[in-house]
Formats: structure tokens, sequence, C-alpha cells
């Protein structure tokens, strides 16, 4: 309904801009005439939403008409990253951003099928309901969500602690989909883990980064700095299945390894080019670092993995990432919602952006997401000892 009804109001709009330029209002001086076609765009917009109010066979729910009459808009620019959000969608993004939601405990990416899941938090109702990673949840409460945004998917499978809902998930390489009910649960995200593993007779750290939310460096600098004080002679930063977050995190974390220079630079058609640089107070750079990714690796992920390879500081280990070089803006909107808008591209210290296709890893390395086993890790350890 609500691409018909953005498709009336464009072939509306567009006719009635024909009359306007072709009649007197043309020849109003400019301030005027932008006024009286603004006025008109009103009237036609609310003509439409009250016609489909006293007609349409179905009862109607105005703020979703008004909703989709902004999302509209902002899917015109044919752009996937660039979206209207709703208050309540507003609110789930401000919740992702502090680490802290009610839901079901994953992360998640976008699949022509649904959401394909990237991580499953340990001890997280997904966990419990037998969830793992690359499976692809199709519908939420019977309702299909192919073709949805990932902001508004996942949005109906956020919900208050204590409620459940219903998953329809499709396991690759299985006959059919199952259905699990889940209860959600108040989460906090843990941002950052560490551990210290024995390879070759010698002692690595990895750590594992879960998104660049608030605070993501501080979690990234105590686990780094905990594995080097119980012996640790190499870090891998595994970034696999982190989507991203906020690119003052990317800086920060990239300054863990990096003393100083460039991490990335902005630039775009109305916003002046910056540079990003290091913050200083990173580790010794004699210690070696690998970072481990995949294809859920995308946009602060990238920033930081390209600003370690193109800074010789780390070895990048595992498969493409995503591709995602451009950079958002939230603006925060009267009725509480959001306009999330692309506004710029990064481009990483070596002076390229991150292409569609993502960075290439200099070493490949493939986890089996249906095995015990991480087939990847041992890769990224393995550089590890051949620089010490």
């Amino acid at each position: 309904m609500r691409n018909a009804l953005i498709s009336v109001a464009c072939v509306l709009l567009a006719l009635v801009t024909g009359i306007y330029f072709g009649g007197h209002p043309a020849s109003l001086p400019g301030p005027v005439r932008d006024s009286f076609l603004v006025d008109e765009d009103r009237a036609v917009r609310s003509e439409i939403v009250e016609t489909i109010e006293d007609n349409f066979y179905k009862p109607v729910d105005k703020s979703k008409l008004d909703d989709a009459a902004l999302k509209g808009i902002v899917e015109s620019l044919e752009d996937p990253y660039s979206h209207y959000l709703t208050p309540h969608e507003a609110k789930a993004l401000r919740e992702s951003i502090a680490g802290e939601f009610e839901g079901v405990g994953m992360s998640v990416e976008k699949d022509a099928r649904g959401l394909r899941v990237l991580n499953v938090f340990d001890g997280s109702p997904a966990k419990h309901a037998g969830i793992r990673e690359q499976d692809v949840i199709v519908s939420v409460n019977g309702r299909s969500i192919a073709g949805l945004s990932s902001d508004l998917a996942t949005g109906r499978i956020k919900g208050p602690a204590g409620t459940s809902v219903e998953l329809e998930v499709f396991t690759p390489g299985a006959s059919d989909t199952r259905t699990v009910r889940v209860k959600r649960e108040r989460i906090t995200v843990p941002v950052a883990t560490g551990k210290l593993v024995d390879q070759g007779g010698h002692k690595l750290g990895v750590v594992q980064l879960t998104s660049f939310s608030s605070g993501a460096h501080a979690a990234v600098r105590n686990q780094v700095e905990k594995l080097l004080a119980d012996g640790a002679e190499g870090i891998v930063l595994d970034l696999r299945g982190n989507g991203g977050g906020l690119l003052s995190e990317a800086v920060l974390v990239a300054s863990v390894f990096i003393e100083d220079g460039q991490i990335v630079s902005v630039r775009g058609r109305e916003r002046a080019n910056r540079t990003e640089e290091a913050e200083g107070d990173a580790i010794d750079p004699s210690i070696p670092v690998a970072v481990l990714v995949n294809g859920g690796s995308a946009s602060a992920s990238e920033i930081v993995t390209g600003a370690l390879r193109d800074r010789h500081r780390a070895t990048v280990v595992g498969t493409n990432t995503f591709g995602k070089g451009l950079v958002q803006e939230v603006e925060p909107l009267s009725n509480g919602g959001y306009l999330d808008l692309t506004v710029a591209n990064y481009y990483l210290p070596g002076g390229k952006t991150i292409s569609t296709r993502g960075l290439k890893p200099e070493v490949r390395a493939f986890d089996k997401p249906r095995t015990k086993r991480d087939e990847a890790l041992p890769a990224a350890l393995n550089v590890l000892l051949a620089k010490l």
C-alpha cells in the first residue's frame, strides 16, 4: 500500500508541478513561488490522506500513512543506508548505540530473505533457542521480513523484556524452516572480550569486538592491556560480524594500535573535508597485530581494518569485508524520529575509499559456521607467530 501511495503522490505532484511552471505561478518571485509550491504540495498530500481515510475499504491508521510518506521521501534517494526512523525505531537505535536493548541477544545483517545472524551472544535467549551464526530469520510473528530495512526488521524482533516473539528460522543446508518462540530479555551487549591462547609455544591474545558502540575503545584497550600483562606476545583483533557503529569509536580503537597520523578522512558534497588523526598512547609498535574479518565486518570495522593495513600496523586475515565506505549522519526530528542520511565517503590513509567489494584480506581464511572448530582464527594466530 505504501508503494502505491507514493506512486500516486508522485504522479499527482508531477502533474501539479507541470501546471505551476506552465502557468502564472512560474512568473512569481522565487521565494513567493517556492512557498506557493510547498503549500500546494501539502494540500495534495492532505487530500490523498483524507481520501484514503474516508474511502479505503479497511480501517486506516493515519500515523502509518504519515510514516509511509516520510519513509517514501527518503527511499526515493535509492540509497540503502539512508532511512527515516520513526520515534519507536529511533529509540531502538539509541539503545543499540548505548550497548543495551531489550531483545533476544544477537547481531544481524540484511539478507534478501530477511536477516542473517552474524553473532549470537552467550547466555542470551537466542542462544538458548538454538539460533546460530549464519541462520536466516525469515519472518517475525508470522509476518515476512524479506525486503525490509534491517532497522525495521530488527525493530520487530526487539520488544519489552518478558514478552515473547516468534521467529521463523532457516538454517543453510536444511530442507525447511523451523519456528522458535523466544522470550525477550534486557540485553547488555558484550562489547569486547579477550582470551589468551597458547600457539606454537607462544602466548597470543585474541580480542573480539562486537560493535563500535559508545565506550568500545575503552573495552578494547582494557582487554589488550590485560592480555599483554598476562604475557601475550601478539594480538589478534577479531572484527568478524562487527557491523560498525560510531566513527569516533573507530578512530579511538585504531588509536590503541597506531600512535599518531591519519586514521581516516571524510569527504562529502556539502561537508568540509576533515581528517581524523590517531589519539596517541598506543601499545608498543613492536607487538605484532593481525585483524580478523569476514563479510559481516562493515563500516567502522572497515575503517579500523583499512587504517591498520595502510599504516602497516597489522596483517588482515579472513574473507572480504562487507563494503560500506559511506558516512551517515543522524538528524533528530521534531516528532522524535530520526533522519539517518548518507552525507559523505570515508577515505583510508592510502587514499582509497572502501568499495562495495569490501577490503580484501592479505591472508585468506574461512570459518565454517556449522562446525564447532574456528578454522579462521588459527590462520590469524599463525600470522602472529611468523612475525615473532
